[in-house]
């Protein structure tokens, strides 16, 4: 049994192989269960996932699992995350599951978790479920699973994530193309945006099993880029696989990223005076060239770890009212507490529809440096600060850059996989030297 289930984003793996086997998928359920505060009522449970082929059966267990401690769960079936996080905390749920790996190929799944109010579980709430999982005086329930009940509260959702653009109408963009990754977003995004009243060609909407983030979605934008410019669209709206994070294309077919919609909606809720606290939060990999745009503005950055929930304890800690990830994760924590791809979307085309001004024009006054991000798998992720060869070659490249960038090298937190990024003056040199680096670990900790 595997001790360690919880990484930056709930529980990941390859379904069907542990920690998402049948029998630890079983000890989650129950153990989140018992780890939940007590009350005088059964704890009720609402669980959502994506378009992976495996997603039903890891819910059936998941919930088998819960029911044998004494939870009632109910299913919303197909649905983003935010949406889970969101009717979690309206409907007095006591935690809300989601069975997705974001944006992972379709092989692999993952569970992550909501408290009664709509934030991510806490390290020290995932600590306590580990510890009962791995407690071996207890056993987790046998027999088949049954079919969880269904409940649709999808529309309660969607007039939620309307609200990001209350009193507004579409007015400078009004040709959206959007691809929803053939994942979680297929349904509700076209039809926010119909009823919002945009015109909407949508890719990317045929989910079957075996197709979610395959070569689209946010972390494939190319398609969508030259849609937008063969079909003469005003925009272009990537989503992933889970709908919690979103990548721009303006009507140039440029790719605008999360550093630029933090850059431009802080901007225009500064200028709104709906900025609190004079400052955001972004992560370690957001670009040097956001912290010094945001300067300009009199705006403060405040730096974290990657990963949403790093994100969210910072905008509480400060009271903050955005962050975000470059990676397209962005929070409005006065509409939802984790990264939702439909919330951020609207509040971009809020940004544009009181500006009067287009993504290019918006996205485009962001400077960022150079930036070149190398990720390599390893077999192991020993500590590489402990590495000779791999700790030199980092070195070697602090001096080269000589205060005028950044180098940063962390593991992923969800695959096996080293990432090293450099941002300097010259793409060209800083690739070669994050090529050295990788070359370095290939050699020493390499799959």
């Amino acid at each position: 049994m595997m001790t360690k289930l919880f990484g930056t984003d709930g529980v990941r793996g390859r379904a069907g192989t542990p920690p998402l086997d049948q029998r630890t998928i079983r000890r989650l359920g129950a153990a989140l269960v018992r780890a939940l505060p007590r009350s005088s009522s059964a704890p009720r449970l609402l669980v959502g996932r994506d378009t992976r082929e495996s997603g039903e059966g890891i819910e059936r267990d998941l919930a088998h699992g819960a029911r044998s401690a004494g939870a009632s769960v109910l299913s919303a079936g197909v649905i983003p995350t935010p949406a889970i996080a969101f009717l979690t905390r309206d409907q007095g749920f006591a935690a809300g599951l989601v069975i997705s790996a974001s944006h992972n190929p379709f092989e692999d799944n993952g569970i992550k978790v909501f408290s009664g109010a709509g934030e991510k579980f806490t390290e020290a709430l995932e600590a306590e479920v580990e510890a009962i999982v791995a407690d071996t005086s207890w056993d987790e329930p046998g027999g088949a699973p049954d079919a969880v009940p269904f409940i649709d509260e999808t529309d309660a959702y969607l007039a939620h994530a309307r609200t990001a653009m209350a009193g507004l109408f579409p007015s400078h963009a009004r040709r959206l193309a959007i691809d929803c990754a053939n994942g979680a977003t297929c349904q509700v995004a076209p039809l926010v945006l119909e009823r919002l009243g945009f015109e909407v060609t949508a890719i990317g909407c045929r989910p079957d099993g075996r197709n979610i983030n395959l070569d689209c979605g946010s972390t494939h934008p190319e398609t969508l880029a030259a849609l937008v410019v063969e079909r003469g669209c005003d925009l272009g709206i990537a989503f992933d696989g889970d709908g919690d994070r979103a990548i721009f294309v303006d009507a140039s077919g440029r790719i605008v990223d999360g550093d630029a919609v933090l850059y431009l909606c802080a901007k225009q809720m500064q200028a709104a005076g709906r900025l609190r606290g004079g400052a955001i939060v972004a992560t370690v990999m957001s670009n040097i060239g956001l912290e010094i745009g945001l300067r300009d503005l009199g705006i403060g950055l405040v730096r974290c770890p990657v990963g949403d929930k790093y994100v969210m304890e910072e905008l509480l800690r400060d009271n903050l009212s955005i962050g975000g990830e470059q990676s397209g994760h962005v929070i409005f924590p006065d509409l939802l507490y984790t990264g939702d791809g439909l919330v951020t979307a609207l509040n971009v085309l809020r940004v544009m529809a009181e500006t009067g001004r287009g993504l290019a024009e918006l996205g485009g006054e962001l400077q960022t440096f150079p930036q070149v991000l190398v990720n390599q798998r390893v077999r192991e992720k020993r500590d590489w600060t402990l590495i000779p060869p791999i700790a030199a070659a980092a070195a070697a490249v602090e001096r080269k850059l000589a205060g005028r960038g950044r180098l940063l090298i962390r593991y992923s937190g969800t695959e096996p996989l080293l990432r090293v990024m450099i941002e300097g003056e010259h793409q060209a040199q800083i690739t070669a030297w994050a090529e050295d680096i990788a070359a370095a670990v290939r050699a020493e900790i390499g799959q």
